[in-house]
């Protein structure tokens, strides 16, 4: 089964400083439909304004990955951690037995970016951060493990949830495929458009995607895709 969600029926809103689409129930968006896909709890596709971001809040037990699609973010956090992550790189937060973070556009530009929240395998553990570049040309036509809680993956940053979250860019033409083996996957380009299994998505539409063995994936422009491989 494959579901497309496009961009422009996603819940969130424009709130001045932070632009924001819901790809499932978020803050002020309910959706009983679109709580959760498998372990995946939360996308969103945030625009956050130049000068502005999220001031200091708490978490607690949930795996918080952050993609940057342009421009920069820069994390700040209880622990001391400092970091500022741009644009095609990955950061990771265990939140664990609770953390404070705070994440803010530096820049002079916007910032867009990712934010994904994918439930633990366990509750509790101690709380930690780490960032990482993954340089575009090593994802060139083929999907690389960007962050994963899954035995082998030992080049990923770390997350403590059997999931992983992936990224690939494809040029146009350019095709390649994901085995999923039945788990629950759902895939969001961050640019360009593609067809995955048939289904036409473009910049911003989520793939929402259950019970396939294979994602066959083609790009009809350049595009760069997202996604998440979790139970």
């Amino acid at each position: 089964m494959i579901e497309l969600r496009p961009y422009q029926n996603l819940g969130g809103g424009n709130h001045g400083w932070l632009d924001t689409r819901h790809h499932f129930s978020f803050a002020d968006y309910r959706d009983p439909e679109r709580v959760n896909w498998g372990r995946l709890r939360v996308w969103n596709d945030d625009l956050i304004a130049a000068g502005t971001g999220f001031d200091p809040h708490p978490h607690q037990d949930m795996e918080i990955i952050t993609y940057v699609r342009e421009g920069a973010i820069t994390h700040q956090d209880s622990l001391g951690n400092t970091g500022r992550t741009e644009a095609g790189d990955v950061q990771v937060m265990s939140a664990g037995t609770g953390i404070r973070h705070a994440e803010y556009n530096r820049e002079s530009v916007p910032t867009r970016l990712f934010q994904i929240w994918i439930l633990p395998d366990e509750k509790g553990g101690a709380p930690f951060w780490d960032a990482r570049p993954f340089p575009k040309d090593d994802r060139s036509g083929h999907f690389v493990t960007l962050a994963s809680g899954i035995a082998g993956d030992t080049d990923a940053l770390p997350i403590r949830s059997a999931a992983r979250v992936l990224g690939a860019t494809l040029k146009a033409g350019q095709q390649t495929e994901y085995r999923l083996a039945g788990r629950h996957a759902y895939l969001v380009p961050a640019a360009g458009k593609v067809t995955v299994n048939g289904i036409e998505a473009a910049t911003g539409d989520g793939i929402a995607v259950e019970n396939e063995t294979v994602l066959h994936v083609t790009a009809s422009e350049d595009a760069e895709l997202v996604l998440v491989d979790t139970v």
